[in-house]
């Protein structure tokens, strides 16, 4: 080990193990990981964006000063494809200051297998769209270098301020660190959280096209090509209505936020998110009553997405409307365990649909709509076993069923059932707040971060075996969930916009837990990083019925 009195032998030549082709190589002090991949694997087809080092995601111009293990990235990881996004939203961004200087470019949500941005101060047609994207074109081929810089904050922040960036200048100012990076391209300036690719020549496929009010800008996904465009109105209402009202509370960013926490004034920030999102819940209660042929609710959303407790709470507001709700979880309809489809590696694939006994939850909705009674079956986890429940179930006149699962909106969940009697919900943490004008976060993100404080609370699971699982989480939700989300009646963002400042506390200890020498480091590593943007909010102010206690504990409803 190195002391302060030594220093590191810069002629001693250092050991790098390339992951990609498990060949190891000799280089000197210093060399780039831009100059590793030239030796390593100079024939790529598809160039890396970015690397692994040790775990730890860098960018191609990053040094390295100790032996490592070096893992190569391209479009077709998760990583790899945020550091393309971040580079190419940077060279759109330059692209509006060098045709309309003076327009704010603002990301407004990942929608539509793509990122949809507004301008603000002029109207974006179809003719604005086509210069811009030209703009960037040029811009790419020119092969402008991305320039990491690092300065004092005060520095820094004065920039973004003097740009017109004033959410930046709070967001740095916000952390407390007396020096801080930011980027340059060409005369252009912006900060983000992550690295960038090292020149606009390695941005060689992409689209940008008029969408709505604003545009979307597309990129390659995992297969290594642009997907088609899928219509997602409801999911882009639901980002608009959230953004219209942080913006009439002065809360549109992480920056706005850090401000409160710092004033001590988050107690009311999170007394009127509560409120929100209570009235919200209460809305589709009355519309639903208003709907007198309504007799099933069916309510689906991806993991972690706060079904459970929005049902609980949505079953209370519709009693209020002279509604008797009964839920029916259909988790309790699962299979047994060895009977439960198996994915491609092997493992059980509780994701799929026919991981429910479908033929039995048919009978027993078909006998409920005509008035019989049936014996409604419980799950047991523990055994992996379906057993009967002992509670018995006739609807009366006034009685709505509330179905919550993740399958609820897939049509052959309710065959046969009137369309007439069916009210669909879609619920997801559609997490609205921003770290600044030019970087979202990911609904990804917030899901995966309420997962791992909930399953290591609940169920004993560490945050490694969480992250490790997320992979086939999410592949199951392309295949499931998302397909069928826009057949909603109704869109309920769950995520709140204080929540990430609480669940920082719980979730920071469980991701430093995780060790440097498996996969899942990478993700807990970004996922840390991120979280540190947040000033931290305590806990004590939420209320019983918060959706966030489903995660936290000290939930006044039952689970």
């Amino acid at each position: 080990m190195t002391t302060q009195n030594e220093s590191k032998d810069v002629t001693k030549p250092l050991q790098i193990f390339c992951k990609n082709n498990k060949k190891s190589s000799q280089f000197e002090f210093g060399t780039t990981l831009f100059q590793i991949y030239q030796h390593f694997l100079p024939d790529l087809v598809k160039k890396p964006l970015c690397a692994a080092v040790n775990n730890q995601l860098q960018g191609l111009t990053f040094r390295v000063f100790g032996s490592k293990q070096v893992e190569f990235l391209d479009c077709t990881s998760a990583s790899g494809r945020k550091v393309y996004m971040r580079s190419l939203e940077f060279v759109l961004y330059k692209a509006v200051e060098d045709l309309y200087p003076g327009t704010t470019l603002t990301i407004e949500a990942p929608v539509s297998k793509g990122y949809y941005f507004l301008l603000d101060g002029i109207e974006t047609t179809l003719d604005v769209v086509q210069r811009l994207r030209q703009r960037m074109r040029e811009i790419i081929a020119e092969g402008h270098r991305f320039h990491r810089l690092e300065a004092p904050t005060a520095e820094v922040a004065e920039l973004f301020r003097s740009h017109g960036q004033k959410d930046k200048a709070i967001l740095i100012e916000s952390q407390g660190n007396l020096y801080c990076h930011y980027y340059r391209l060409c005369d252009t300036y912006d900060y983000y959280y992550g690295p960038l690719v090292p020149s606009t020549d390695y941005l060689d496929d992409f689209d940008l096209v008029r969408y709505y009010n604003g545009m979307l800008l597309r990129i390659p996904r995992e297969e290594g090509r642009i997907p088609e465009i899928i219509k997602q109105e409801k999911m882009l209402r639901a980002f608009a209505e959230d953004h219209q009202l942080q913006h009439r509370l002065g809360m549109t960013t992480v920056g706005h936020l850090n401000v409160l926490t710092q004033q001590q004034l988050s107690g009311g920030a999170i007394k009127v998110a509560e409120a929100l999102q209570e009235k919200k819940v209460s809305q589709i209660a009355e519309q639903i009553a208003a709907r007198p042929g309504v007799r099933v609710i069916l309510i689906s959303g991806p993991s972690s997405s706060g079904k459970t407790t929005f049902s609980k709470r949505l079953l209370i507001q519709l009693m209020t409307c002279g509604l008797i709700p009964h839920l029916i979880s259909l988790d309790d309809y699962f299979v047994d365990r060895e009977k439960t489809p198996r994915d491609e590696k092997g493992d059980y694939d509780y994701e799929h649909i026919e991981s429910l006994n479908l033929p039995l939850f048919h009978q027993h909705l078909h006998q409920l709509l005509a008035g019989e009674e049936i014996e409604l079956p419980r799950y047991d986890f523990p055994t992996g076993k379906s057993m009967p429940s002992g509670k018995r179930l006739r609807l009366s006149e006034g009685t709505v069923l509330i179905m919550e699962g993740i399958h609820a909106l897939n049509p052959l969940l309710s065959e046969g059932v009137p369309e007439e009697a069916k009210f669909r919900i879609y619920v997801s943490a559609l997490t609205s707040i921003k770290l600044d004008g030019h970087n979202y976060i990911p609904t990804t993100i917030n899901r995966l971060i309420r997962r791992i404080v909930r399953d290591n609370k609940y169920r004993g699971t560490s945050a490694r075996q969480t992250l490790e699982r997320w992979h086939s989480v999410r592949l199951g939700e392309e295949r499931w969930i998302f397909p069928y989300q826009e057949n909603a009646d109704v869109m309920f963002n769950s995520a709140l916009i204080y929540e990430l400042a609480v669940l920082r506390n719980y979730a920071l200890p469980l991701l430093e837990s995780v060790p440097e020498n498996c996969e899942a480091y990478l993700l807990s590593t970004q996922l840390t990083h991120f979280l540190r943007y947040f000033l931290p909010i305590s806990d004590k102010e939420l209320p019983p019925t918060s959706l966030l206690r489903e995660f936290l504990g000290g939930s006044s409803f039952h689970y």
